[in-house]
């Protein structure tokens, strides 16, 4: 049975986190990529000087799922 991975920008989310379908990979793509724009936003939010939020950068971030062996 295959298990699958996401990765985000080329780096895996989480080593102990695996996915029995690519749906559940996918959803948890999703999560996170939101995760994400919405943390970068609260840091900018909160110290704007030290922190940059280009929408752009998460409006075109995309995630891959990856098939590994078991």
């Amino acid at each position: 049975m295959p298990i699958y991975k996401v990765f985000i920008d080329g780096e895996e989310m989480d080593s102990d986190e695996v996915f029995h379908t690519e749906e559940e990979a996918e959803a948890y793509g999703l999560e996170c990529l939101g995760n994400m724009r919405v943390g970068a936003e609260i840091f900018h939010m909160s110290n704007p000087g030290d922190y940059d939020f280009d929408e752009n950068y998460y409006d075109n971030l995309d995630f891959e799922i990856i098939e590994v062996d078991d």
